[in-house]
């Protein structure tokens, strides 16, 4: 080992000699002294524990008409389809309930504080970078205050533009076509405007009659097949961003329309077959996004946003009850995060968010409510060599009024939260996680105020989550196996305070309580690979499994104490396979879904079968010059089984899709 003087002197030789030889130099050269450049890089976003992620390639392969078709393929996901291209579209994530799980869109949280839910079927893939599922919350301390307010997030990440060098412009044109008289034809175009700025338009047309056949059963089976109507719609989006990056940040700015009117088709029950309700949407958005890296450590992100969105109903059965409703939102929003870099392993942040809701309606002795809301998260995350961890604690503040009637009481709340990763081996990529979260979700406007039925007594439903689990990646460049994948999560949930509808002074008149109590234990498993089998065959495969065990354990006393609760299976899964052979591509795909329950007690009068679909589709690319031709033939439900996601909301049966899309 060579000594410390030794190095001393040899340190002080080369100071001497370079010394020297810019002595020498200065005769001859004129010096110029350069001043200090400072270079701030955009800060990566460290995620402790990733989330379940479908990307580009992979969503056009799934070849779905909207989000819903493919959040269904995630584990502990269920989507509550109320039948064909105009039902209603729903998610739920882990048996917590639909407004449990929040939904991003270009990272802001899409808002309905009507009733919670969000329709993913207004939601396109044709315009999808990636969509992404977080049980708990995104694990970095760079965020806002509403990424950690749900049990579970979904992400809808839409399509950026990225020009290589010497590009300017894409165009891409793409028409669908098949069963049910589909029509549906959208347009991308993406513009370089500066060397910092770009700007993106895309626009799309749904139009469809959404009829097709269904069987329909009595006791005894089968009896009958009839033709689901009333599914029909006509729907437009309209969608404008302009994206740029300045100094160490970024910024954009996104421009959302949605307009549609869509029949309602309506359950199929003693023999009714058709039904004439009408529904229209119109949803507007505005949103901007600003992030700056102020200095190396310190560095800001602020979001805001503004939505108007209207909706009729319109039922107009005059034998029974003639229905015109009209419901009008508004959402303005504002926040500001902040992260500090305490040390290159330790950061801190602060995010504040504050939300304006209003609700309008032209119903009777309506409220006409306003809710406040202030959210304040602070949160810290450690990232040592092989441990990672992060802690947060979310302030929730509300407060609303109304018009008419009487207005809930202010809420105030403190809830926790806390993710934790280790990876045990040093040269493996092989990882133990968990996660603590406590969470609650506010009664929406329906839940407090709706006519006759609204309880503005009601207090939170609150959550508590815990989850362990372990996942495994490996990656072999040059060989056979190129990727593979594993994850597994166990799960322990608890809903308390669950808001359901109970009868009141007779069975004619219902209103909203705090008495539902439900206990989830279940196990998520995920697993994939990639494999080359030369340099023009490649093949890829995703599995995944869900069991949960979803109790109802409100009432010891009730009949149905201790049943697995409405609509929930205990078993089921999913499966994506895909072959890419040069210019061609197959893909085929499975959705499981095992026995459940149509109402709350576990009788063989309540039983629902499982169910399961195939779909099928087969893709040519070809290339002109700078011109990319895309052509896709599917086959869905491949073996034709009728079935419903929800009872009486029958599902279609095989049905066809031609896709081609042109890109210049």
């Amino acid at each position: 080992m060579i000594s410390s003087w030794k190095i001393r002197c040899f340190g002080a030789c080369l100071l001497f000699a370079g010394s020297a030889s810019a002595q020498q130099l200065s005769d001859s050269v004129k010096i110029r002294e350069l001043q200090e450049v400072r270079v701030y890089a955009p800060r990566p976003v460290r995620e402790i524990s990733p989330g379940q992620t479908l990307h580009g390639k992979q969503l056009q392969r799934l070849g779905g008409q909207s989000v819903a078709d493919a959040i269904r393929f995630f584990s502990g996901m269920q989507i509550k389809d109320y039948g064909g291209v105009g039902g209603l579209k729903t998610v739920d994530v882990r048996s917590m309930g639909t407004n449990h799980t929040a939904v991003f869109y270009d990272g802001i949280q899409l808002g309905n504080a009507q009733n919670g839910q969000i329709d993913l079927g207004k939601f396109s893939l044709e315009n999808m970078q990636a969509v992404s599922l977080y049980n708990g919350q995104k694990s970095n301390t760079f965020q806002p205050a509403k990424d950690y307010s749900a049990a579970a997030a979904i992400y809808l990440t839409p399509l950026k533009p990225v020009f290589a060098e010497g590009e300017h412009m894409h165009l891409k044109g793409t028409v669908k076509t098949g069963s049910f008289s589909l029509f549906n034809p959208s347009v991308l175009y993406q513009q370089q405007l500066t060397k910092r700025t770009v700007m993106a338009l895309n626009a799309e047309w749904l139009n469809t009659n959404g009829q097709y056949k269904f069987r329909y059963r009595k006791i005894g089976g089968y009896d009958t097949t009839a033709m689901r109507k009333n599914g029909d719609v006509n729907g437009y989006r309209a969608e404008a961003s302009f994206h740029g990056n300045i100094p160490s940040g970024d910024w954009q700015t996104r421009f959302y329309y949605y307009n549609s009117e869509r029949g309602l088709p309506g359950f199929v029950v003693n023999g009714v077959f058709g039904h004439i309700d009408r529904q229209w949407d119109r949803n507007f958005f505005w949103q901007s996004q600003f992030r700056k890296d102020l200095s190396r450590r310190y560095s800001i992100l602020i979001n805001t946003k503004y939505a108007n969105d209207y909706t009729r109903y319109l039922a107009p059965d005059t034998l029974l009850l003639y229905v015109d409703n009209n419901y009008r939102q508004r959402e303005a929003y504002v926040s500001l995060a902040q992260e500090y870099k305490i040390r290159n392993w330790w950061t801190a942040g602060l995010s504040t968010d504050y939300q304006y809701n209003t609700l309008h309606a032209n119903l009777r002795n309506f409220s006409f409510p306003r809710r406040h809301t202030l959210l304040g998260a602070l949160s810290t995350s450690a990232t040592l060599q092989r441990f990672s961890a992060q802690a947060a604690l979310l302030m929730t503040l509300m407060n609303e009024s109304v018009k008419l009637n009487t207005a809930s009481e202010p809420k105030k709340e403190f809830t926790p939260s806390l993710v934790l990763s280790w990876q045990p081996l040093k040269n493996e990529d092989f990882r133990v996680r968990g996660f603590y979260k406590h969470i609650f979700r506010m009664p929406t406007f329906n839940d407090l105020y709706y006519t006759e039925i609204g309880n503005s007594r009601l207090d939170p439903e609150y959550t508590r989550q815990y989850n362990a689990g372990l996942t495994y990646n490996k990656s072999r460049t040059g060989h056979t196996l190129e990727t593979i994948f594993l994850e597994a999560d166990a799960y322990y949930n608890e809903v308390t305070g669950k808001i359901v509808a109970v009868p009141t002074v007779s069975q004619f008149r219902w209103t909203m309580m705090n008495l539902g109590f439900v206990k989830i234990k279940g196990m998520d498993v995920r697993a994939g690979a990639s494999v080359s089998l030369s340099d023009r065959l490649k093949t890829n495969a995703r599995l995944s499994y869900t069991y949960q065990q979803a109790q109802d354990l409100t009432d010891p006393s009730d009949s149905f104490y201790g049943d697995q609760i409405v609509y929930t299976p205990k078993h089921s899964g999913s499966l994506i396979a895909s072959a890419d052979y040069g210019d061609w591509g197959m893909n085929y795909s499975l959705i499981y879904t095992g026995e459940r329950y149509n109402a709350k007690a576990n009788i063989p009068e309540n039983y629902l079968q499982p169910w399961y679909t195939s779909d099928l589709s087969l893709r040519r690319a070809m290339r002109f010059g700078k011109t990319e031709l895309s052509v896709t033939c599917q086959v869905n439900n491949v073996f034709n089984q009728y079935y419903d996601v929800v009872l009486n909301y029958p599902m279609p049966g095989r049905n066809y899709k031609a896709i081609l899309s042109v890109q210049l």
